[in-house]
């Protein structure tokens, strides 16, 4: 019998998009069956574990919701690793936070951190990303050049807790960097645009089901990336990624 959870990619933003992000993972946390749930803080994205964005999003968070957010040191160059795992380990809920996902994956690279991260996600835990930190749960991102160089933008890995690529917040600028990796993982690649405010539930057999709003859907399709038809939370069915 399947015990895992779904997984959580969450938009952000600002302003009410914020708000509403932090209402649902309330939300989410309080029908957790837990409690008083433990909440493990990724920030490796944010700032390299700078406490205050980890500051402001567990206290917004804990306002409405009983729970006990712990703070994971990992990016320090003295961070105590053992304890990061054990936190972890122990933790009911696994979040990741905003920032630059491609800081935050290298962070979790160079600490070895990465094979970890896809263990637990094996297990009876809620994985919940928002912004960066839902880009980096997924497949794959861009990593874009210096300016005025000749080198193209390429690829690097995420985490592949989820099978796709997406991008989030990103609807005003028509989902430039999120075309552009489809376009780099080839035919046959899928990636979602998570509008602000919305988020995705994703099972862990693969069905994905939109929540808050609305999410952009496209596949590279020969090398031609084709845009479908968006995936509203008013849908009666869970679509296939």
């Amino acid at each position: 019998m399947e015990t895992r959870k779904p997984f959580y990619l969450f938009a952000g933003g600002r302003g009410h998009s914020m708000h509403s992000t932090i209402a649902a993972i309330q939300r989410i946390l309080k029908e957790s069956g837990k409690a008083n749930p433990d909440l493990a803080f990724i920030g490796a994205a944010s700032f390299r574990d700078n406490w205050i964005p980890f500051f402001v999003i567990a206290a917004l968070i804990k306002i409405g919701c009983k729970c006990r957010v712990h703070r994971v040191v990992i990016a320090a160059p003295d961070a105590d690793l053992n304890k990061a795992r054990t936190l972890i380990q122990g933790a009911d809920v696994v979040f990741f936070s905003g920032g630059d996902m491609e800081v935050g994956m290298d962070v979790l690279r160079q600490k070895n951190m990465v094979e970890f991260f896809r263990e637990m996600a094996q297990q009876d835990k809620l994985f919940i990303g928002v912004s960066a930190g839902s880009i980096m749960m997924a497949q794959a991102w861009v990593s874009w050049p210096e300016p005025g160089g000749d080198a193209s933008p390429g690829l690097y890995d995420c985490l592949a807790l989820v099978p796709f690529v997406c991008d989030t917040h990103a609807e005003k600028d028509d989902w430039f960097e999120l075309k552009t990796a489809l376009e780099l993982r080839g035919d046959g690649a899928i990636g979602y645009g998570i509008n602000s405010g919305a988020y995705l539930m994703v099972f862990p057999d693969g069905r994905i089901q939109a929540k808050n709003g609305s999410v952009a859907c496209f596949t590279n399709h020969g090398g031609t990336i084709e845009q479908k038809a968006d995936m509203s939370p008013d849908d009666h069915f869970v679509k296939k990624s």
